[in-house]
Order: structure tokens, then C-alpha cells, then sequence
């Protein structure tokens, strides 16, 4: 993929995948990594951030003699995700009128 996941998109991304399931950190990065090139070491911190900021919460299950730590998402991080949509939205179609053609600036 040509472009990178600023910031503000790796979270709404994040947000997105765990809002559909209880994740854990290489299932993430897996499903991110089928669309743009992923560091799991970038996406740890991201994880920290999110829940830091109350929008995940984690638990930890046995698996395979291991500890697996999940995250699920709070109601505060849907609401942060149902944001950060709304603000996709209205990106990607400034973004398509100027790919597109047709763009007037609003000073016009």
C-alpha cells in the first residue's frame, strides 16, 4: 500500500476491529496487516494509549499454557470509533472531490 496509517486512523482502525470481537494483540495486527505494513512493536503502545485513554479494557485467557491478554472495547471507545466514522466520512469524500475533480474551495 502506497499510503500510511497516520495516528488518529491506526486508532480508529484498532478501535474498529476490536468493536467486532475481543482481540488480542497479534490477531490486531494480523488483520491490519492485510492492508497496510504493521510493526506489532508500533501497534503495542497504541493498544496502551487507547486504554489508557478508557476506551479498552483487557482481560487475560489461558491459552495453549499461556496467557492471551484481550481487549474489549468500553462505551466510551464506541463512541470514540462512531467519531472518528463520522470524521472518515467527510475525509474521504474532500479527499475523492479532489481526486475526482470538481472542488470548489469555500471561499468561492
Amino acid at each position: 500500500m502506497t499510503y500510511q496509517l497516520g495516528s488518529a486512523m491506526l486508532d480508529a482502525v484498532v478501535l474498529s476491529i476490536v468493536a467486532e470481537e475481543d482481540s488480542y494483540g497479534y490477531m490486531i495486527s494480523q488483520k491490519i496487516k492485510t492492508v497496510v505494513n504493521l510493526k506489532e512493536s508500533t501497534l503495542y503502545p497504541v493498544l496502551k494509549k487507547l486504554q489508557e485513554a478508557g476506551y479498552l479494557t483487557t482481560y487475560d485467557q489461558a491459552f495453549q499454557g499461556r496467557n492471551r491478554r484481550y481487549y474489549t472495547i468500553t462505551e466510551s471507545g464506541r463512541e470514540k470509533k462512531a467519531f472518528f466514522m463520522e470524521e472518515w466520512k467527510k475525509y474521504r469524500n474532500d479527499i475523492d472531490q479532489i481526486l475526482l475533480g470538481g472542488v470548489q474551495s469555500e471561499q468561492e
